[in-house]
């Protein structure tokens, strides 16, 4: 007689709290996502404090959150994001994760966010991020030859950027985070 296959049980966000390094909850599963090096560390803070110094000096009603930080969503195969640096607007969860998407999300890419596969997984992700209420979210590439900052939006969508940014300009995050620049330049270590 054969024994009943085994189903794997699907993850909660109970798991997901007691996972000891960043993860995402996607397709029931807790997914780790690879610690960063040197250069995309140092952008994911700049990105963080620049934002942090833009909403305390303007007095925008949401927080800055930096890495490493969980947004639960309700999307039928991703129940949580956590993003390199974002913008939220929300209530407060206290010690729980943040409740719904940030309005601004700062995906910087890492030395594995290259190549097909990758491509296909980011953009999967910006399509998520749009369908969980968020407004604008940046893919920041330090490798890339021209172009440093792609600005999406869902009326862009998630595969054609808005807009652009490269060194020597501005990159907005309009219209979730109302007058906020960041200059380019500061991605970079000096």
């Amino acid at each position: 007689m054969a024994l009943p296959a085994l189903q794997e049980l699907e993850a909660t966000l109970d798991d997901l709290c007691r996972y000891s390094g960043k993860a995402e909850l996607l397709y029931g599963q807790v997914v780790p996502l690879m610690p960063t090096g040197r250069a995309p560390s140092f952008a994911a803070l700049e990105i963080a404090v620049s934002l942090r110094l833009h909403v305390r000096g303007t007095g925008l009603p949401g927080v800055t959150v930096a890495d490493n930080a969980g947004f639960v969503v309700d999307l039928p195969h991703r129940r949580s994001f956590s993003p390199d640096a974002a913008y939220y607007e929300g209530p407060n969860s206290g010690m729980k994760f943040y409740e719904g998407a940030p309005r601004f999300a700062a995906e910087v890419r890492s030395e594995n966010d290259y190549g097909v596969i990758a491509e296909h997984e980011l953009e999967q992700k910006r399509h998520d991020y749009f369908a969980a209420g968020c407004l604008v979210v940046w893919d920041v590439d330090l490798l890339g030859e021209e172009v440093i900052v792609r600005k999406y939006t869902p009326a862009s969508g998630a595969t054609t950027p808005e807009a652009t940014f490269t060194r020597g300009e501005n990159a907005d995050a309009e219209p979730a985070v109302p007058g906020w620049t960041m200059p380019v330049d500061d991605l970079f270590e000096p």
